[in-house]
């Protein structure tokens, strides 16, 4: 696997912080995010349930331009 990285969360310390990744191979993205809490993953599970092997995560919106940079770089992968 080729992970391309794209950026991380300005905002928090380098240890323990949001992250987002490319998959250069297929173009997914791959993304570390705080846990989503109770009350979030279940508003989350109103339009669907929750398997075991997914999660519900939360990317601050200060990630958004790290975010467009990664979709950019994930759709240029997948033309390749």
């Amino acid at each position: 696997m080729d992970l391309q990285f794209i950026g991380m969360d300005p905002e928090t310390d380098t240890d323990h912080c949001p992250t987002v990744w490319v998959d250069a191979e297929g173009g997914d993205l791959v993304l570390q995010g705080w846990k989503a809490d109770d009350a979030t993953e279940s508003k989350c599970q109103e339009t669907g349930s929750l398997p075991d092997y997914e999660a519900v995560i939360r990317i601050p919106a200060r990630m958004v331009p790290l975010l467009r940079k990664a979709c950019d770089d994930a759709e240029r992968s997948a033309l390749r």
